[in-house]
């Protein structure tokens, strides 16, 4: 190449390359500042598509999730609620400012102001979201110490915001995907509709296509891992359980029902439990001089290959059986469990009853799912009512057999899906009167018919979260005093037999949660708080709903007498529903302390 030539290469390309590579290989020097502006010019425009209404909307959301609740919660609870609501209103907002705009409410800004706006916007929402983040610190600092937690976790603030951000985006892109894609169907079927009615068109059928995706594929395959997952973990035994060899159990070598068939839980159920000895000291030391016996508990699981909707009757025969075998309509009491999802047992509730009346006892209970409670909480109501209907109903049959005079007190129980399982059973409170000597039930789910039945027709003056019933002739509910009793005085009316007992926690957002939170503020928020939530808890449209959701999930991590945990209070509730001959406050007392030893009473994951 001659001289010349290269002197316009260099020319051309020099200043290029000195600008892009200087040499000693330090990088960039003016190139840096030039794609800092590209980049950032893009995310301007990119940033520019989203509507500033819908931003306030998902920026209002977002802050009112981040307010007090009944439990606190980890900070991936936190982002994650705070992101769906602020998706959530940002479509709100969206859909306001095209209403507006369709009803000429907006006109168009110069553009000197449209950018003071947005700076002086953005800043407020700044403000707003380190006063959201300082609020949900400080709630959930108070609510542990209400709760009796232990000191508050770390807040962690930045992951909060960025799990938001994260999945609050990823919620929009959504919709927007979905959105062009009704666009797009418009297109087509407008060539043959008109517009109007090929948008609606276009809608329907996308909305319904995505809902078959998501329910056949998603959610189908979503818990056909769960229980798959969950029916290998039920193969499975807890540690420290052994089988029984005593005859009263099912699972010992006598029993009808295999050890290896009871499942997890339900070879836990008739492992534990108080034995001869513990309640001979019990007895002694309430001074009630009876013989104790060596309790019954029968329990039938679900084999691996079975159909648990079809088989339910087939289960709850199998339960029967184990009652015939080991002639526990002998025994002075009988209580029929619904289980939770998982075949779970509440050991001190099965206990409660057992110390009572000293052995005197069976307690009968069948598995129906692998599950835990969260997902049929969620996607599966109509099997723990056909479970609970099918158990009682089978036993109640055989009971009605015997002579009046000769067969046990029979009691229906179940905590969280077992409450409202066993309620399944029962038409109404007079049926339940009518079918059996009383019952106990705790931590009932909101959606229970029976209860929100009750409930609603509690007498004018009494609290939603501590109702009171006929002046609490037939049924009183329960709720924790300072000492982790159970107060069920209220009421001026006699309480008669038989007595049915509700035990719930103002804390418990089992029993709070309800779909028509989203728009609706219902009677305990608008009542002064129960004493273990916070005064300032509140109701705010959509984000209180999804506030209690997380409530829902976390309750079950709470201390005994808060959320969704009950020990101490079956003291009460028993002694009060099914007391033995002789029995005394003092009994109860020591009951107390009995139930407050240590064991696996969690709720959580079952």
């Amino acid at each position: 190449m001659t001289r010349g030539a290269s002197d316009d290469a260099a020319t051309v390309v020099g200043p290029a390359a000195r600008t892009t590579a200087p040499p000693g290989g330090d990088g960039p020097r003016e190139g840096a500042p030039r794609l800092v502006a590209r980049v950032a010019a893009r995310a301007a425009r990119w940033w520019a598509r989203f509507s500033p209404a819908g931003l306030v909307g998902a920026l209002v959301l977002f802050a009112a999730a981040l307010g007090p609740s009944l439990m606190p919660r980890s900070p991936v609870y936190q982002g994650a609620i705070a992101g769906v609501c602020a998706a959530i209103g940002y479509a709100v907002g969206t859909f306001a400012g095209w209403g507006a705009r369709r009803i000429g409410l907006r006109a168009p800004w110069p553009p000197a102001r449209r950018v003071l706006v947005h700076r002086v916007a953005g800043a407020l929402a700044l403000l707003v979201v380190a006063a959201a983040l300082l609020v949900d610190a400080d709630w959930q600092a108070r609510s542990r110490v209400l709760l009796d937690m232990g000191p508050a976790a770390p807040a962690r603030p930045l992951q909060v915001v960025a799990l938001a951000v994260a999945l609050g985006l990823l919620l929009v892109l959504l919709a927007r995907a979905l959105r062009a894609t009704a666009l797009a169907v418009a297109r087509l079927t407008g060539r043959l509709l008109p517009p109007v009615p090929a948008r609606l068109v276009a809608v329907v059928v996308v909305g319904v296509a995505a809902y078959l995706v998501l329910d056949g594929t998603v959610v189908a395959g979503l818990r056909h891992v769960l229980t798959t997952t969950y029916a290998a973990l039920d193969e499975e035994t807890f540690p420290g359980d052994e089988q029984p060899t005593d005859p009263e159990r099912s699972g010992s070598p006598a029993s009808l029902a295999a050890w290896d068939s009871l499942g997890r839980e339900g070879r836990r159920f008739v492992a534990g439990g108080p034995d001869v000895d513990e309640l001979a000291r019990f007895s002694a030391a309430a001074g009630l001089e009876r013989e104790v016996r060596e309790p019954v508990r029968v329990y039938a699981g679900l084999d691996t290959d079975t159909d648990t909707d079809a088989d339910l009757d087939q289960v709850a025969a199998l339960v029967v059986a184990e009652l015939d075998r080991t002639d526990a309509w002998d025994r002075s009491v009988l209580v029929v469990t619904t289980t939770t999802g998982t075949g779970w047992v509440d050991p001190a509730s099965a206990a409660a009853v057992e110390l009572l009346w000293g052995g005197d006892t069976a307690v009968a209970a069948m598995q129906y799912s692998y599950l835990p409670s969260w997902v049929s909480f969620v996607g599966d109501r109509a099997t723990p009512p056909a479970a609970g209907r099918a158990l009682f109903e089978a036993v109640y049959a055989r009971w009605s057999q015997l002579p009046p005079d000769d067969r046990p007190a029979l009691y229906p129980s179940g905590i969280s899906l077992g409450s409202f399982g066993s309620q399944g059973a029962f038409a109404s409170l007079s049926d339940v009167a009518a079918r059996t000597s009383g019952a106990v039930w705790a931590g009932t789910p909101g959606f229970t018919p029976l209860w929100s039945e009750l409930t609603s027709d509690r007498d004018a003056g009494s609290r939603e979260v501590y109702p009171v019933l006929d002046g609490g002739r037939t049924v009183r509910w329960g709720r924790t005093l300072p000492d982790d009793s159970a107060s069920l005085a209220d009421g001026d009316a006699e309480w008669r037999h038989p007595r049915v007992v509700y035990l719930q926690h103002p804390s418990d957002g089992v029993t709070w949660w309800s779909p028509d939170l989203v728009l609706d503020r219902p009677d305990w928020l608008r009542e002064p708080r129960g004493a273990d939530v916070l005064p300032d808890v509140s109701w705010f449209p959509v984000a209180t709903f999804f506030r209690v959701v997380i409530d829902l999930f976390v309750a079950g991590e709470a201390p005994p007498g808060h959320g969704h945990t009950f020990v101490g209070e079956y003291a009460d509730a028993w002694a009060a529903v099914a007391p033995p001959p002789g029995w005394t406050p003092t009994a109860t007392a020591l009951l107390h302390t009995a139930l407050d030893a240590p064991q696996d009473t969690s709720v959580a994951d079952r």
